[in-house]
């Protein structure tokens, strides 16, 4: 009698034990992690009905960390992602990071999610005039850069256009100067200097004549 008394209620015991552990399948797990280089504000995430606003740190471009204010079920599907982008910047997994931005609650110990940040660059350029020797080299403070500009074949008087090849980050200045004369030339930049807004800049014009003896 005792016996059979005692084996029902060591299965319940392991049963309530087991039911204290709590499997993985109970388990709750908060969906958060860190950005790099947020420098404006606008930045919004959103991931299962839920969305937080991320401010820009103090120091910029230092590490922010982010967490959801709901925790996430075992088996839950998430997929984190900028509602919004700070302004004038793109976010995305860091370079040569694992992209976990989307996955499944529980595959993992605890859901860490990375992101990086980028101001928004464009191009600077314009045109050249009147140029007839070679030896133009034009360069860009901002960048260090250089553009070498060749004279146009003979009987050509349209203006060269030209773009150099190092972007400039938005907000940031720039300006363009003549570091090399082409040989017998005098060449001057009109617009060469400004602060970078939203669009590539597209005026830096150089006119170049002959240098007077």
């Amino acid at each position: 009698m005792k016996s059979s008394l005692i084996r029902p209620a060591l299965a319940l015991a392991l049963a309530a034990g087991l039911a204290g552990c709590g499997g993985s399948d109970k388990a709750e797990f908060v969906v958060k992690g860190t950005i790099t280089g947020i420098v404006y504000p606008g930045a919004v995430l959103t991931t299962n009905g839920m969305e937080i606003a991320i401010a820009p740190p103090a120091t910029p471009r230092a590490t922010v960390s982010f967490s959801f204010p709901n925790t996430l079920e075992y088996g839950d599907v998430y997929d984190v992602a900028f509602k919004s982008f700070p302004a004038n910047q793109k976010c995305d997994t860091p370079q040569g990071s694992f992209d976990n931005r989307r996955d499944t609650a529980g595959r993992l110990a605890e859901i860490n999610i990375t992101f990086a940040c980028a101001v928004d660059i464009y191009t600077i350029g314009g045109t050249v005039s009147g140029l007839t020797a070679d030896g133009l080299v034009l360069a860009n403070g901002s960048t260090g850069g250089t553009f070498s500009i060749a004279k146009p074949a003979a009987g050509v008087t349209t203006p060269i256009s030209y773009v150099f090849a190092g972007a400039v980050e938005y907000d940031q200045t720039y300006g363009v100067t003549v570091l090399t004369q082409p040989t017998g030339q005098v060449c001057t930049v009109a617009n060469a200097t400004g602060t970078m807004k939203a669009a590539n800049v597209t005026n830096i014009n150089v006119t170049c004549e002959a240098a007077r003896s």
